[in-house]
């Protein structure tokens, strides 16, 4: 087979994989907390015909060598956690991370997710959950089934005010987890995230405390997609994909002249 239809066939490959990448981000574009990704490219091995520094004759040696490669191939998605925009809700359990870190939640196997979506709600036995599956934030907060009104502070303390009481009664406080490398997370869906080796160890604290975002009441972080940005993206991919087309189309003209002349 012709290198060049391996070399093309690759291309064509890898570009599949970044417009799945990039109409992954498009399709969330309006998802709270996402944070986008990006393709990562590899060349692939060489063929060295000549290597550079060998002799051409006694006394000189090769400026340059003869190596042709292989090809390309994606390697990784990277995540970018880039801050997105703010949203207001007045919605008093929708609080908005501005900063960095992640909200912990309780998975129903007894293991730790990590989240920026911080669309939080009430289940029938007061505890603050997940929107969309009704998982547990941790530390675990209860909110009474009395309480007239909530309040969470930058810092993460959680009172409310009580029916009938003046003063509010603090119910705990939220903390706020990060890591070394948040590109190591493993997104699992559902707006979460899972601690992996590459991510390192969580490290937990109070909000805006050891470089720890605040937390702001009443506010949603959108998606850090910028859409034109994807657009722009989606084109050059496309574009690539039938410059690799059109490399496969010419070498099969070029094989089928050979052999009608010969």
């Amino acid at each position: 087979m012709h290198p060049a239809l391996w070399i093309s066939k690759t291309g064509l490959d890898a570009k599949q994989r970044d417009i799945s990448v990039i109409s992954n981000n498009l399709a969330n574009a309006s998802t709270v907390g996402f944070k986008k990704s990006r393709a990562i490219f590899e060349d692939l091995l060489y063929q060295n015909i000549n290597q550079p520094g060998g002799r051409s004759s006694q006394n000189s040696e090769l400026p340059n060598g003869l190596m042709i490669g292989a090809g390309t191939k994606v390697v990784a998605t990277q995540k970018s956690f880039t801050q997105g925009n703010m949203i207001t809700t007045e919605n008093s359990l929708d609080l908005m991370i501005q900063g960095h870190g992640f909200y912990e939640v309780l998975m129903p196997d007894g293991t730790i997710s990590y989240t920026r979506n911080g669309q939080f709600t009430v289940d029938g036995d007061g505890n603050m959950v997940t929107s969309g599956a009704g998982y547990q934030v941790q530390p675990n907060i209860v909110i009474p089934p009395d309480a007239t009104s909530i309040m969470v502070s930058q810092d993460g303390e959680v009172s409310v005010r009580l029916a009938g009481q003046v003063e509010n009664a603090v119910l705990g406080q939220l903390t706020v987890t990060n890591f070394i490398n948040p590109a190591g997370l493993e997104p699992i869906g559902q707006n979460l995230f899972k601690e992996t080796p590459a991510s390192g160890d969580p490290v937990q604290g109070i909000p805006g405390l050891e470089g720890l975002g605040i937390i702001v009441q009443g506010a949603l972080e959108t998606s850090n997609v910028n859409v034109t940005e994807e657009l722009v993206s989606l084109i050059e991919s496309q574009r690539v994909y039938e410059m690799n087309s059109k490399v496969i189309s010419t070498v099969d003209q070029m094989l089928g002249y050979v052999i009608q002349q010969l």
